[in-house]
């Protein structure tokens, strides 16, 4: 009964939507634990919550700026620039 029910309902047409189901919980499950380690506006414990509105401008501004942003601020917007500029630019021979 086991095997009929895989082969019913575990087709390999849907193995693309897992694999991108997959992604999509694993960036939101990096992005969370992210925020709850690393976020200086989240407390998770007591005593920090405790302190109230912290004024920690150097803190939240080496979290806002991480490393990736860094990388892409200047970088052309443009996902392949090698092939946009084969077919924008006439005069390419």
């Amino acid at each position: 009964m086991a095997s009929s029910t895989m082969k019913r309902w575990l087709k390999p047409e849907v193995y693309p939507l897992f694999a991108v189901v997959g992604v999509a919980v694993g960036i939101c499950g990096m992005q969370l634990v992210r925020n709850i380690c690393i976020n200086p506006d989240v407390r998770v414990t007591k005593q920090n919550r405790s302190a109230g509105i912290l004024e920690n401008y150097e803190e939240g501004e080496r979290y806002a700026e991480h490393m990736l942003r860094k990388y892409v601020r200047n970088k052309e917007a443009q996902i392949m620039p090698s092939i946009n500029k084969f077919f924008s630019d006439p005069n390419l021979d």
